[in-house]
């Protein structure tokens, strides 16, 4: 699985919290943030909520090569 970094900023208030829930659970604050992550992700998901924009962007980037509009 590829794996995309990138830089999070937030309240320490909740970084310490994480950092104490992963402790609890035997996770680095990394793995602890992507698991939260996964989970709301999958539930999400699960309703139908989470739309594909990668596909979303290539086919509109189709439409404007073919000159289609999306009206």
């Amino acid at each position: 699985m590829a794996r995309k970094s990138f830089l999070l900023r937030i309240e320490k208030q909740l970084y310490d919290d994480i950092e104490s829930w992963a402790q609890q659970e035997m996770r680095s604050v990394n793995g602890q943030i992507e698991y939260i992550l996964r989970q709301a992700a999958l539930k999400y998901r699960s309703k139908g909520q989470i739309l594909d924009v990668r596909a979303t962007q290539k086919t509109q980037k189709m439409q404007n090569e073919s000159g289609e509009t999306s009206d």
